[in-house]
C-alpha cells in the first residue's frame, strides 16, 4: 500500500524532547476518512507514553488522541462522511469488531485489544500508529465522530478523551435528575466530570485538597465542595453519594471515599491505574452494599452519544490553546498542573 508524507511533532527516545519529524499515513482504504488536524488536545497518556512510563511505547512516537479536523479525502465505501464535514478522532482508530464486547459497542474493552491512535499496529502497513501531533491522519470512518458545528472546535478536542472518560461512567450508573454526584480531584477530567454530570441534572459536589479551587469549581457548576482533608467536612458527607468519579492520576488513600457513598453506591476509579495504598477496607463495602470499580473511556456509539450531548447543552472543556513548537513547556506545566484545564494545540502552527 502507498503512503505519503506528513509533517508532525514527536519523541525519538524517553529522555528526549519532542521535536518535529516526517512520519507517513496510508493511502486511502475504500472505508477511510483523511482528516485534516485543526486541533489536538493534550493529554496526560501523551506524556507517560513519551516518557515510557507504562511501558512498551515504541519510538519514534507521535501522541496526540483528542483528534479534531475537517475531512478532505474519502474511500469508495464511506457513507457517513462528506468532504468538509468537522470530525473527531478520540484513542482508538480500530478493533477486532467481531468480539463481544465490540458487538456490544464497547470498542474500547475489545477481547482482542482496540488499535490505539498512537503506540498501536497500524492495521495495513504493519507499523506503529501515529497520533494528532501531526498534520493529517487517514482513520477508518467507523471509528470517525461527527462534531455539533455549534461548539468551539477547539474546546471540542478534549471531549474525545476526557469528556468520553468521565460521561462513561456517569451513563454506565445512571446518573439523572436528582442523582447525588461526587468529583475527586479538578483537572482535565474533574473539570468535564462536573460538566457532564450537571448537565445530566445531578446535584455535583467537589472533594478536593486545595480551598484555593473553591470558586473555580463553582464556576463550572460544583453545588458544594468539600475539603478532603478536613475530617468534620468528611464526616458531614457520609452515606450521601450515588457515585464518586475519582480523577486522582496517582495513589491515594479512597477508604476515607467509600464512606461517603450511600447504600448500593459505586466509587469509579478513571485516573488511577495500579495497586491501592494503604489497602481497601472491605467492611464499609461488605456492610452497605458499596462498590469500587473502574471505567475507561467508551465505546464509539457512545462517544457520540456524548458529543451529541454536548451539543445539545452547549458543554466544552475549558482549554488553554497552544502552538505545536510549546508542547515541550506544555508537558512540564502539565506535570505542576498549571492549566486550566486542557492544553489544545492549534495545528496551524505546525503548517
Amino acid at each position: 500500500m502507498n503512503t505519503h508524507a506528513v509533517k508532525a511533532f514527536g519523541a525519538a527516545a524517553s529522555d528526549a524532547e519532542l521535536n518535529q519529524l516526517t512520519i507517513h499515513r496510508r493511502t486511502l482504504h475504500p472505508s477511510d476518512v483523511e482528516i485534516d488536524i485543526l486541533y489536538c488536545g493534550v493529554c496526560h497518556s501523551d506524556l507517560h507514553t513519551v516518557r515510557n512510563d507504562w511501558g512498551g511505547t515504541i519510538y519514534p512516537t507521535v501522541p496526540g488522541h483528542e483528534i479534531v479536523g475537517k475531512v478532505t479525502n474519502i474511500g469508495s465505501a464511506v457513507t457517513a462522511f462528506n468532504v468538509g464535514d468537522t470530525v473527531g478522532v478520540g484513542c482508538m482508530v480500530d478493533s477486532c469488531r467481531t468480539c463481544d464486547s465490540c458487538q456490544q459497542d464497547l470498542e474500547q474493552f475489545c477481547l482482542n485489544g482496540f488499535t490505539g491512535t498512537y503506540n498501536g499496529q497500524e492495521k495495513y502497513l504493519g507499523t506503529p500508529t501515529y497520533g494528532g501531533y501531526s498534520e493529517r491522519i487517514v482513520v477508518d470512518e467507523h471509528f470517525v465522530l461527527r462534531v455539533p458545528t455549534n461548539l468551539n472546535a477547539a474546546a471540542v478536542a478534549p471531549l474525545l478523551c476526557a469528556g468520553i472518560t468521565t460521561w462513561s461512567p456517569l451513563r454506565h450508573w445512571k446518573v439523572r435528575e436528582g442523582s447525588r454526584v461526587a468529583v475527586i480531584g479538578l483537572g482535565g477530567l474533574g473539570h468535564m466530570a462536573i460538566k457532564l454530570a450537571k448537565g445530566l441534572g445531578a446535584s455535583v459536589t467537589l472533594f478536593s485538597r486545595s480551598e484555593g479551587k473553591m470558586e473555580d469549581a463553582r464556576k463550572l457548576g460544583a453545588d458544594e465542595i468539600i475539603i478532603s482533608t478536613d475530617s468534620a467536612q468528611m464526616k458531614s458527607v457520609k452515606g450521601r453519594f450515588d457515585l464518586i468519579i475519582d480523577t486522582v492520576p496517582y495513589i491515594h488513600d479512597i477508604n476515607p471515599f467509600v464512606g461517603a457513598l450511600k447504600i448500593n453506591g459505586t466509587l469509579v476509579l478513571v485516573g488511577y491505574l495500579g495497586k491501592l495504598d494503604p489497602m481497601l477496607n472491605s467492611v464499609p463495602m461488605v456492610m452497605g452494599r458499596k462498590s469500587v470499580a473502574g471505567s475507561v473511556i467508551g465505546g464509539i456509539a457512545e462517544t457520540q452519544e456524548m458529543l451529541d450531548f454536548c451539543g445539545e447543552k452547549n458543554i466544552v472543556s475549558d482549554i488553554e490553546l497552544i502552538r505545536m513548537q510549546d508542547i515541550n513547556t506544555a508537558y512540564d506545566r502539565m506535570l505542576k498542573s498549571d492549566v486550566k484545564y486542557r492544553f489544545v494545540i492549534d495545528m496551524a502552527s505546525l503548517k
